[in-house]
């Protein structure tokens, strides 16, 4: 089989946009490399690991890892020169992934990484110093705990419904959950639903897979059952609880272009649709749900883990904006009211947090999984989106890691097999990740930390105690019940005023207004000399991004003061205090900074000091995160600051020197102020899939659909197929308008091709919400492939000449051509290592003569063919050498290879081979 590698189309994306001139961004094929033919020895542009192999509907990049990389919730990346290609398809032993090349030629993949969730893949990080990392001090009890069972028993029990249809998977999905209520409860209770992540899906003993439906003789992992302890905790304290199951998607979420967090979405509301049934019609309710305490769905808390927090995310925002009826298998109105998420580690591949929904994000600091914490952007992402008055929290917990909050993922308490998701070597532990570091929680200390905190954001986000605010706000307060976990908080919202936003049009001096995502260390915030990463600068799918900054600030001596000044006078009256959201660099200690305020006629006033320390960090933890900081506005009050027209802000170090990072600043009081959503437009994107055609330009546009109500803006992202760059625009977007209008021109010719994808992608940025991020058209490529042949050259020889064959096309065509020849066994003598050159066995399969065997015996000889564009043949060669041994004449065979199964195609190509005695 023979498969191609640039498309011939030629096309171009435009981004026109509503009020303004429209613009073109040209995205044509470039003239086609000069890449040669070859063998898979030849490949050697690629680093080890990688190969180009050939596909079923176009060549696929192929990596392969030398260890097992586990199923999890984390995205895996191929990326090339720093950008991304594609998320590529694991394979099923759990070591490969292929990605479809769609128009990239192998001699444009340069710098090739794997990546998944801020962690690379492909190479082993440097032997972590010896020094070990110290915990931060603890922190004052709050006033009340969480984490205290209360005075209810509870009863636990199961129901299973006939599985559903959800669009874009070919399977069914089961409706399976575990319900845990009090006993005795009076009155309607409030609803927490739980949401698992992306895990394996079934199991046999030790063996584990990710197929769906779970093959004959194997189990589906139990991944539902694993938040029990947690679901009691609250029942105990009177709340309803189900936990719902998700193989069904987890097993097919890789053909979602979204990752399945819409899916996931209209799986979390038909369950809550079937409550909201059973709260009607109550003789319908299974049975633990029918002796149970009637359910009070105005009163719902989600709570997701992993994908299952995007999957949340997205089912709060489908609640409140009803996605499109295309993409949704739970049409029609929301019967409940989600009053809060929980996001566990969570994914958030589409950066599209819901603004007016209260959350409470956990952080796991030693996250192996989902590893850059890009869920910080649940909080920070809603910034200035909306109202406002919506609480978004984030946690870290130090020293947890990603699985061990689920008991069905945690060695020694799941059913089916589970792992620490932070590999660490146990050559060069991790001081903060390690299993034997201080900073290292264990299963159990992790999970009664996760529960707490779930319990504590229920007390907050369902009964409206304010009481626990205090645990998730900044305001520097533990739960005991957590202990020893640390567990440091952050947030945004509530009664947060104005405030002093780096993505809000600020001026600085005396340091720097730094870009979250830039490829250059001059822009970007940490440079390449960071030792970690930051959950505030997690990458999205382009590798620039407009409108997210944050302040750096560097100093080497005393007093370099820093400047920050909004673009007019803010109102920070009625505020008691300004809280900073700011870090410094990992396990540093000690930093202080005084905090001024100007007004808008100049008088200034020093509010207080901050004493700074950096969290426990690694190279591999994503430490760089900020914890809250407040000084009191009585100074500047004393001072006769007008607090009605606050101009600046200026930080000043009072230590000799140092760098610090400001992610924000703003006015505060205390108090939970009452939610109301506003009404938002809500865009989504579509896909569309065209022939390219023979002849003439077609141009056909973005599936973009904008519903709901009022006016916002949005950016939009046009993604350049051939380059991977990317172009942006901000763009006013009003419901029922059609303000996105990106056109692709597609010109048709006969010439044999890939399929190409024009990718859009689509971020709030003020007043309105984001569904489905992502869309675009994919060209298809609609003309045949041309005929592959092999005609002998020289395949009878004599010992020290080369066995040659011609491989042809019956066509030219623009695109490179590959294929795969395995080595495969021959009736009679058989040419042995020794009989070829000893570098070419080298080079093309990585194994040396020693000891003597039969080709058809070495791992890992193939024959890799590529013909250049505009070629019609390319040579094969197998050098043989002279071994003065008196032989019969020796044979060998390479048979063309099926590249999804790498086993011999049948009715493939065959290349026959013999040699015999030079003399």
């Amino acid at each position: 089989m023979v498969r191609a590698r640039h498309i011939g189309v030629t096309a171009a994306a435009l981004l026109a946009v509503a009020g303004a001139s429209p613009g073109v961004a040209a995205a044509q094929a470039r003239p086609p490399a000069q890449v040669r033919a070859s063998t898979a020895a030849d490949d050697g542009h690629l680093p080890p690991g990688w190969r180009i192999s050939d596909g079923r509907s176009a060549p696929q990049l192929e990596w392969r890892s030398d260890r097992p990389v586990p199923m999890g919730d984390a995205r895996v990346e191929f990326r090339s020169g720093g950008q991304l290609l594609g998320v590529p398809r694991p394979g099923r032993d759990g070591h490969t992934f292929r990605l479809p090349l769609d128009g990239r030629r192998a001699g444009e993949l340069t710098g090739l990484q794997v990546w998944s969730g801020g962690r690379r893949l492909d190479a082993r990080g440097t032997a972590p110093t010896a020094d070990a990392a110290r915990p931060p001090a603890p922190l004052p009890a709050n006033a009340v705990d969480p984490g205290k069972p209360g005075s209810y028993r509870t009863k636990t029990g199961e129901y299973g419904l006939k599985s559903v249809r959800l669009p874009g998977f070919p399977a069914p999905v089961e409706m399976r959950a575990v319900v845990v209520a009090p006993v005795g409860a009076p009155g309607k209770r409030p609803l927490a639903l739980f949401l698992h992540g992306r895990h394996y899906t079934c199991y046999k003993g030790r063996d584990i897979s990710g197929e769906w439906p779970c093959p004959a003789g194997t189990k589906p992992v139990p991944s539902h059952r694993g938040y029990l302890r947690d679901q009691k905790l609250l029942a105990s304290q009177g709340y309803m609880t189900v936990s719902i199951s998700a193989n069904g998607i987890n097993g097919q979420d890789h053909l979602a272009e979204d990752g399945g967090a819409q899916a996931r979405s209209s799986l979390v509301r038909k369950h809550l649709a079937r409550w909201a049934d059973w709260a009607e019609h109550p003789d319908t309710a299974p049975a633990i749900v029918r002796d149970a305490p009637r359910t009070d769905l105005s009163r719902v808390l989600l709570v997701g883990h992993s994908r299952g927090g995007e999957g949340v995310n997205r089912a709060a925002l489908d609640s409140l904006y009803a996605p499109p009826a295309d993409q949704d298998a739970q049409p029609g109105p929301a019967r409940w009211n989600i009053r809060g998420t929980v996001l566990i580690g969570p994914t958030v591949f589409g950066q599209n947090p819901v603004p007016d929904v209260p959350s409470l994000t956990i952080l796991p600091g030693c996250d192996g999984d989902v590893s850059d914490l890009q869920g910080e952007v649940y909080v920070d992402g809603t910034r200035a989106v909306s109202s406002g008055t919506a609480l978004h929290s984030a946690v870290y917990v130090v020293g947890a890691n990603h699985n061990f909050f689920n008991s069905e993922w945690t060695p020694g308490q799941s059913a089916a097999p589970a792992e620490d998701d932070f590999y660490d070597d146990p050559q060069h532990p991790d001081k903060v990740c390690g299993k034997r570091a201080a900073t290292r929680l264990t299963a159990g200390q992790q999970h009664k930390a996760g529960a707490t905190y779930i319990a504590a954001a229920a007390r907050l986000f369902l009964a409206g105690d304010d009481k626990v605010r205090p645990l998730l706000d900044g305001s520097g307060k533990r739960a005991p019940s957590a202990d020893p976990a640390r567990v440091l908080s952050h947030a945004v919202g509530a009664r947060r005023g104005a405030g002093f936003l780096p993505d809000g049009g600020v001026s600085v001096t005396g340091g720097k207004l730094c870009d979250a995502v830039d490829p250059s260390p001059s822009k970007a915030c940490l440079g390449p000399g960071a030792k970690g990463s930051s959950p505030h600068f997690a990458q999205w799918e382009t590798d620039r991004e407009a409108g997210r900054h944050a302040v750096a600030l560097h100093w080497t001596h005393a007093g370099t003061a820093t400047r920050v000044s909004a673009g007019k006078p803010l109102p920070l009256s009625g505020s008691t205090s300004l809280a900073l959201r700011l870090f410094v660099p990992p396990n540093s200690r000690g930093t202080q900074l005084d905090v001024s305020l100007t007004d808008a006629s100049g008088k200034k006033a020093t509010l207080g000091r901050v004493r700074a320390d950096g969290l426990p960090g690694s190279e591999r933890t994503a430490s760089y995160w900020a914890r809250e900081y407040r000084v009191p506005l009585t100074a500047a009050t004393r001072a006769g600051l007008d607090l009605k027209s606050v101009k600046s802000l200026t930080l000043t170090p009072r230590s000799a020197s140092g760098r610090a990072w400001l992610m924000d600043a703003w006015g505060w009081r205390a108090g939970t102020p009452a939610v109301r959503a506003a009404a938002l437009p809500r865009v989504d994107l579509g896909r569309t899939t065209v022939d390219e055609g023979d002849s003439g330009v077609r141009t056909y546009h973005v599936p973009v659909r904008v519903a709901g109500e009022g006016g916002g803006q949005v950016r939009v992202y046009v993604v350049d197929p051939a380059t991977g760059r990317t172009k942006n625009r901000l763009v006013t977007v009003r419901a029922g308008g059609d303000g996105i209008d990106v056109p692709v021109e597609v010109k048709g010719n006969t010439r044999y091709g890939t399929d190409v994808s024009y990718d859009v992608l689509v971020k709030a940025v003020r007043g309105a919400v984001v569904g489905s991020y992502r869309g675009g058209i994919t060209v298809h490529d609609d003309d045949p492939a041309p005929t592959m042949t092999v005609t002998p050259v020289a395949d009878k020889v004599a010992e020290g000449k080369s066995l040659k064959w011609r491989v042809s096309l019956s066509q030219a065509v623009d695109v490179d051509m590959t294929t795969m020849f395995q080595v495969a066994p021959v009736t009679g003598p058989e040419l042995s290592t020794k009989d070829v050159s000893a570098r070419w066995l080298r080079d093309t399969a990585g194994a040396k003569p020693d000891p003597e065997r039969r080709l058809s015996k070495v791992d890992g000889l193939y024959l890799w063919v590529d013909i250049p564009p505009g070629r019609t043949s390319t040579d094969i060669t197998v050098p043989t050498v002279e071994d003065r041994v008196t032989e019969p004449v020796e044979s060998v065979r390479f048979r063309q290879i099926d590249p999804e199964t790498g086993k011999p195609q049948t009715g493939g190509l065959v290349l026959d081979g013999s040699v015999k005695n030079a003399s």
